[in-house]
């Protein structure tokens, strides 16, 4: 079945701003609450929000074998496990019905009345019920900076980095949608010159500029997925920003790895952009010294160029862009990072999320945390107001954006946007 959503010369009926995010060709998917407090499955298109479960109880969907509920439920899990033949199927079909030559829905306005939403009348919520979640490390940029501020300048990379996608299970339960404010967290930390720790507020909150991929149900335990197959289990991608508090962090990563100082919150942007929708920005990604094992080699270009920005808005100031980077300079791909998860037999399933590992790049106004961009506190970044930041402080706004563009075409992923809380603090930590 080809891919009929994506052609770049059809118009949709409903108006789109040329700098939009969210065409025709997109139709990403999510989770909304309607203006009659009714949760449901839908797309967009430019602003207007478009409610997949009405759309399929009034017919307009009747020609794709899909069952009555499918919609009407408060996550994609379920649509997610019908595979790619279906994902395909809906959006050729929400294509077609949205297409200016198209009169049936956009000429009865009874029915648009119950289909289509403004963007101001619906609530975004957590698209997927997220069962499990992995986070990778997968930038060599970003990891070789953060191996020469913590290690040796010379070796900055472990001997395993250039092996193998490394990874680690993370906390689904609190992944969060764009929009929901976070904590200052506490935990302990070891100041410079102390030799035994204290406990408090994280002093070093940190962003993390990364995306993730959402999985279908991929294999049964025991079963590797191969490279050449793992893009068909991948549903698509939203932007994340994986908080992080540095201070806790490193006081606590050895010898099992992160924990307190990542699992506070971890903030997704609320529409998934479809793999498919993206296939016209396929790029290559970085050339692999030294050459992977066989099962993690890949064939063809198996990444794609997606623009990213960091904004930063300190209280009642003005928005800052302090990271602009892409998604193409991950040396280690989706694909890759699926076929190393599961070579040990690892079962996957619809809702897991795979994080990319922050992305940075090559410039210094690429780096994709504070940790770089301040280099540890050593070069703070000058803002608009005159203040400065090293990291993180309490009432700031750190908004993450992306999309695609090429030859007249715009996806995009629309934003993630997240404002960090002073803590709060329990009356059990005062006794």
């Amino acid at each position: 079945m080809p891919i009929k959503a994506n052609d770049p010369n059809r118009v949709s009926w409903l108006p789109v701003r040329e700098d939009s995010d969210f065409p025709i060709q997109n139709i990403p998917f999510g989770v909304f609450l309607t203006r009659e407090d009714v949760i449901t499955i839908g797309t967009r298109i430019g602003d207007t929000a478009i409610d997949l479960g009405a759309l399929h109880q009034l017919g307009y969907l009747r020609d794709i074998p899909l069952t009555d509920d499918i919609f009407l439920q408060d996550t994609l899990n379920d649509f997610i496990s019908d595979g790619k033949k279906t994902w395909r199927a809906v959006r050729n079909r929400i294509a077609e019905i949205f297409d200016v030559e198209n009169k049936d829905l956009q000429q009865n306005e009874a029915h648009k009345k119950i289909i289509l939403f403004a963007l101001d009348e619906i609530e975004m919520q957590l698209p997927v019920q997220i069962g499990d979640y992995t986070d990778f490390y997968s930038s060599k940029e970003h990891a070789t900076n953060v191996g020469k501020m913590f290690r040796d300048p010379e070796n900055a990379l472990l001997p395993n980095w250039l092996h193998i996608p490394v990874g680690y299970h993370g906390r689904s339960s609190t992944i969060i949608p764009s929009g929901t404010p976070i904590r200052r967290p506490y935990g302990q930390t070891l100041p410079k010159g102390a030799k035994t720790p204290v406990f408090g507020p994280s002093q070093r909150v940190d962003f993390e500029l990364e995306m993730a991929f959402i999985t279908t149900d991929a294999n049964k335990l025991g079963e590797p997925i191969p490279l050449a197959d793992a893009e068909e289990y991948i549903f698509g991608l939203v932007l994340f920003n994986d908080w992080s508090a540095r201070d806790i962090q490193k006081w606590e990563y050895v010898p099992l790895g992160p924990f307190l100082g990542k699992s506070f919150a971890s903030s997704i942007s609320p529409w998934i952009v479809t793999l498919e929708a993206l296939e016209p920005f396929r790029v290559a990604s970085p050339v692999q010294t030294p050459t992977p094992f066989p099962y993690l080699r890949q064939e063809g270009p198996g990444s794609f160029d997606i623009h990213l920005e960091v904004d930063l808005i300190p209280e009642s100031g003005e928005s800052n862009t302090i990271c602009r980077s892409n998604f193409r300079y991950m040396y280690w791909t989706m694909a890759q990072q699926l076929a190393h998860h599961t070579v040990n037999g690892c079962k996957i399933n619809s809702g897991d999320m795979m994080g990319s590992g922050t992305i940075s790049g090559p410039t210094e106004d690429s780096f994709g945390s504070m940790l770089e961009l301040a280099w540890m506190g050593s070069k703070p970044l000058a803002l608009k107001n005159g203040q400065t930041r090293t990291f993180i402080e309490d009432l700031d706004t750190v908004v993450l954006k992306g999309y695609c563009k090429k030859e007249g075409l715009r996806i995009g992923f629309g934003e993630v946007r997240s404002q960090l809380l002073p803590p709060m603090l329990p009356k059990s930590f005062q006794t």
